[in-house]
């Protein structure tokens, strides 16, 4: 896998496309973080947190689904992550980062962010309702499900950029 390019975010463009211009540019950094390193650096902790890039990137890859696939248009969950265990462990996606190999884990990314997009796509207006409620039976729309998203990705990519910096030194310069 090669380094994201930084995606030309506009700056007089309308909601919408504002609004995934930065959902695009947070995805492509966090994968920016964890590219060029071993499985290991992948893999590598630096406690007393027990987040690494491989379980981050694992995370996003099932917020991904949770939030557009099944929240969103209400439907089931991939195998990999409907099989998860969440009363063993309440980071049961986040293990996942740590048993898949790292090329599996970016795959598994790549297609949770594919998925999103599709269906992202299929909804005409960024007010459009998720299919399910959440747990005080409002629903959500598609603006707050996407501002959400780059929120999440934002504070995890703070937590990438500690990560990869205790790792290798390796800061982001260029973006």
């Amino acid at each position: 896998m090669t380094r994201p390019l930084p995606p030309d975010i506009p700056q007089q463009a309308d909601e919408r496309t504002t609004l995934l211009a930065f959902l695009q540019f947070y995805r492509g950094a966090l994968l920016d973080r964890s590219l060029e390193l071993t499985e290991a650096q992948f893999r590598t902790t630096h406690p007393p947190t027990s987040l690494s890039l491989a379980r981050l990137v694992a995370h996003m890859a099932w917020v991904e689904q949770i939030w557009f696939r099944k929240r969103l248009h209400g439907g089931g969950m991939p195998d990999h992550f409907a099989a998860l265990d969440f009363d063993a462990s309440a980071d049961a996606e986040m293990d996942l980062g740590d048993t898949m190999p790292m090329d599996q884990v970016f795959a598994m990314f790549t297609d949770s962010v594919a998925d999103a997009d599709g269906r992202i796509a299929e909804c005409s207006s960024l007010d459009q309702i998720s299919a399910e409620p959440g747990r005080d039976g409002t629903h959500w729309n598609l603006r707050w499900i996407v501002v959400h998203m780059i929120e999440e990705y934002a504070r995890h990519c703070g937590h990438a950029d500690l990560i990869r910096e205790a790792i290798d030194g390796d800061t982001v310069t260029d973006w």
